[in-house]
């Protein structure tokens, strides 16, 4: 079974490549989702987590996501502390997922993969893509920013320039490419790899 992955910025419309994925049958870990469920579940991790960032970050036994975010998105030392905790659980249980799925291949759906060295973890690399303004309206609409906290958010990942030249594959998500013929096109490539790489 091949292991993929799906990364991009901020506000470049990830998750919605990777939900088209799951239309075609292709089942998608999600990362952000399942680290969020890590945090609330994994007991060693929580106490770590309270350790460096106060009794605040729970609240009845339950992650305190705004108290929290505010902590790590505050200095770049917060953010490589939380998710030099964070990290490793959740590749952990991703790899598990991973190799419980019976598909020619499964998806991963994150962020942070080469931040997170993950990528080692994994065959393919999709990235996708879409104009700064475009990523920073997306962002404001969804999380109900201002544009000065997603631009402080943008500055805390990866140069996306740099990231799409470490991807297997590039999705341009600029609204004018249709995205749907993309990610079918691109599915189709996958399948033909594995085929051929099997015959």
């Amino acid at each position: 079974m091949i292991k993929v992955g799906i990364t991009g910025g901020i506000g470049s419309g990830k998750t919605t490549v990777a939900h088209i994925f799951e239309v075609l049958n292709i089942p998608v870990y999600y990362a952000d989702i399942e680290a969020k469920k890590i945090m609330n579940q994994d007991e060693n991790l929580k106490q770590q987590i309270i350790l460096q960032f106060g009794e605040q970050s729970y609240i009845n036994g339950k992650l305190n996501k705004p108290y929290l975010a505010a902590e790590v998105f505050s200095n770049k030392k917060n953010t490589e502390l939380i998710n030099n905790m964070v990290h490793p659980a959740t590749i952990t249980n991703a790899n598990n997922w991973m190799n419980t799925q019976t598909t020619l291949y499964a998806i991963k759906e994150a962020a942070l993969i080469f931040e997170a060295k993950a990528e080692k973890h994994l065959d393919l690399i999709i990235g996708v893509t879409a104009p700064l303004n475009l990523r920073i309206k997306r962002v404001m609409l969804r999380d109900k920013l201002s544009e000065q906290e997603v631009l402080a958010r943008m500055q805390k990942q990866m140069n996306e320039t740099e990231k799409m030249n470490l991807c297997d594959f590039v999705i341009n998500n600029d609204e004018n490419e249709l995205l749907i013929p993309q990610v079918v096109a691109l599915h189709q490539k996958i399948i033909q790899n594995i085929e051929r790489l099997h015959n």
